[in-house]
């Protein structure tokens, strides 16, 4: 069975945090039983923006990040923060969530996805391209926030791992398997697949809701999450949110795939959903079309080497004067 561990927690104090992280890891084997003396060990949080505040909680919080990497390192590994985010770098977009003076007290690498190989072993998406900087990692843990999303109903454990592709090629992707919804979702499973976290932490403290991934509202719900199978942890929280599995496109690919277990065949070694259960979770007022035309595509991807190649810079050069 897969197992899904889930607690309250209510503080991102580092201390308070790092002890519901361990109380949350104690059933899984705790992080020794994913992270080996040697690994190298991938962080990957939801870089989405560096547009928004970081009070809009469109980001995984940076505290989280902190205490694994610290975890990881008592364990014997090495950690480093990697992502793609949709518009500018991942250093860039961590800069302006708060990130680097954890990153920078703990010395933690912060790595652009920006190399590719073909890596997709289906007929169907052969041509997609992941970072061979998460693929390389000997392990990848998976840092999502639990958001609502417009285009897909709710982004988390799966959907957070859309930004192992590099650059502005997930703009391409929306293009060519956003016409169909089902297809999309196929896609995103796909991914998830091929990079294969060992180990998925969500971050539900504070969480987005609405018109999500960034246009939402913050959410306070007390609650992390944690399991090796990314699918079922998709899948309680569903449950605990009360959202329809068969309105978010990831799960219903997952399900049809045969790579989600059934609700009943999950161990919740923790808390039950049950016990969490939010009644009044806002999902997006109105679905928007997942594809995007190609005149949106030309302006995104302009948009993103503005950002990263012109903006970003000029700003690091500003703070250094």
């Amino acid at each position: 069975m897969s197992s899904v561990s889930l607690i309250r927690a209510e503080s991102y104090d580092r201390h308070l945090l790092r002890q519901s992280l361990l109380e949350l890891l104690e059933p899984l084997g705790g992080i020794g039983a994913f992270v080996k003396p040697g690994d190298r060990v991938l962080l990957k949080p939801n870089l989405l923006t560096g547009s928004q505040p970081p009070t809009r909680e469109c980001v995984t919080r940076p505290e989280i990040v902190y205490c694994l990497a610290q975890m990881v390192r008592e364990a014997g590994g090495n950690p480093f923060l990697g992502d793609s985010p949709a518009f500018g770098s991942a250093k860039g977009v961590a800069k302006n969530n708060g990130y680097l003076p954890f990153t920078e007290e703990l010395a933690l690498p912060i790595v652009e996805f920006s190399g590719q190989r073909h890596v997709i072993e289906s007929d169907r998406f052969n041509h997609l391209r992941l970072s061979k900087e998460a693929l390389n990692a000997d392990v990848v843990i998976n840092l999502p926030k639990i958001k609502s999303h417009i285009q897909l109903t709710m982004t988390l454990g799966v959907k957070n791992l859309f930004g192992c592709v590099p650059g502005k090629m997930k703009a391409w992707w929306h293009l060519e398997a956003g016409k169909d919804a089902d297809r999309f979702g196929e896609m995103l499973v796909e991914t998830a697949r091929a990079i294969a976290p060992e180990l998925t932490i969500i971050d539900g403290i504070i969480a987005h809701e609405g018109n999500g991934p960034s246009g939402g509202d913050p959410r306070f719900l007390g609650i992390l999450g944690a399991s090796a199978d990314v699918f079922a942890l998709d899948l309680a929280l569903l449950d605990l949110l009360r959202v329809d599995p068969a309105l978010v496109p990831t799960m219903v690919a997952a399900q049809n795939l045969g790579i989600c277990p059934e609700f009943s065949q999950i161990d919740f070694p923790k808390l039950h959903p049950s016990n969490l259960q939010v009644q009044d979770w806002k999902l997006p007022e109105v679905l928007i079309p997942i594809d995007f035309g190609l005149p949106r595509i030309l302006r995104s991807t302009f948009k993103h080497f503005y950002i990263r190649f012109i903006k970003e810079p000029m700003a690091l050069y500003s703070d250094r004067k």
